[in-house]
């Protein structure tokens, strides 16, 4: 029965930082899988100077720790005078700024994730779209990309599910998600410390579940012929 009671106790705060935990990794999912496939249409343009952005992006953000970039984006930006202007699904600043460096970040993961698709589809249908008269982006956005998507369900889905964990970061910089939650339940209760990293710990492995099962889904619904 305590331990029932503890739960009790303990549950409504979790929801709580779960809730906030879904909101970065929804929305970070959201810019970067936009920023990653930018950036992939760059890496393979014709233009060098957007291949060179691009490369200089994916190496930059790649090679440098998720930490470091939360400091750039929560400390730098102020003094910089850089401030969300919009703030969805009601988010604070600290959440939109934690939101600014996941996605820059994982935008790098995406990147060679659907440049990785690109290359999977054949030489010759691009050839073929040029043929008919269409541009570059074109090609792009009607024949190549759909069939890169389908190829890279699974390695998304990966870079998504660690997305998803890394958003546990922003509880250093003051952000109340899951992690947050978790030190605050140790505080508070100091004698049912394995229960509480039990509840954050099955809240993660749900949220990882519930992307996997997507993941099959899709894949199931879009299995690329063989």
């Amino acid at each position: 029965m305590d331990v029932l009671r503890q739960i009790d106790d303990m549950l409504p705060r979790i929801l709580d930082g779960f809730t906030v935990t879904v909101r970065l990794a929804v929305l970070s999912l959201v810019l970067s899988t936009i920023i990653g496939t930018a950036l992939a249409s760059m890496r393979v343009s014709p233009v060098a100077p957007l291949r060179a952005f691009g490369t200089a992006y994916v190496n930059v953000f790649r090679n440098t720790p998720l930490i470091v970039l939360f400091i750039f984006v929560v400390e730098g930006f102020p003094q910089l005078g850089i401030q969300p202007k919009l703030a969805p699904l009601g988010m604070d600043v600290f959440e939109m700024y934690a939101v600014i460096a996941l996605s820059g970040y994982t935008a790098a993961f995406v990147c060679e994730a659907v440049r990785s698709g690109i290359n999977t589809v054949a030489a010759g249908q691009a050839e073929a779209a040029r043929a008919i008269g269409l541009t570059f982006e074109q090609t792009l956005r009607e024949v190549i990309l759909p069939q890169a998507f389908r190829a890279v369900v699974p390695p998304l889905v990966s870079v998504y599910i660690a997305c998803t964990k890394n958003s546990a970061i922003a509880a250093a910089f003051g952000v109340l998600e899951a992690t947050a939650q978790l030190s605050s339940l140790i505080e508070d209760f100091p004698g049912s410390v394995y229960l509480a990293f039990f509840l954050i710990a099955a809240g993660y492995m749900v949220l990882v579940f519930v992307l996997a099962g997507v993941s099959a889904l899709v894949e199931r619904r879009f299995a690329v012929s063989r």
